[in-house]
């Protein structure tokens, strides 16, 4: 009687297990399209890197809420000073304040660095420099 319990009670485990797929089972889906706008930071800023972050932050809470709110564009900022940040500082080969525009798309990712342009522009003309970053996204957008 106790092997038939037993029996039972394994038999609706394995059902029940197989009616719940695990992380490792739904992470293989496709991941979605987006583009990621990344500003990569260190310890120390300059008033120059400062408004990188400041003025990217202003265009996208302004010009793409809606696109933010729904994951067709994620900010992500990320302190290159910190240990458990060095595997992505070195996948986009950043030792210093840097910006990318990052399209995932069908599965494939195309990076475009802006960080030369955002170090010329971002603090002494911030109007140009958002400018320009609102037409890549949506020209990034239409895509």
């Amino acid at each position: 009687m106790k092997n038939l319990i037993l029996l039972l009670m394994l038999a609706v485990g394995m059902v029940s297990y197989a009616g719940n797929p695990t992380k490792k089972e739904t992470s293989n889906s496709k991941p979605k399209d987006r583009i990621e706008v990344i500003y990569f930071y260190g310890k120390q800023r300059c008033p120059t890197c400062l408004a990188i972050e400041k003025n990217t932050k202003e265009l996208l809470q302004t010009s793409f809420a809606e696109e933010l709110k729904d994951g067709s564009v994620v900010f992500r900022q990320i302190d290159i000073s910190l240990d458990e940040n060095e595997q992505i500082a070195d996948k986009y080969e950043v030792s210093w304040s840097s910006l990318f525009f990052v399209e995932y798309k069908n599965g494939k990712e195309q990076r475009e660095n802006l960080t030369e342009y955002a170090f010329t522009n971002a603090r002494n003309s911030p109007d140009e420099f958002k400018a320009v970053l609102k037409n890549k996204l949506e020209q990034m957008l239409k895509d």
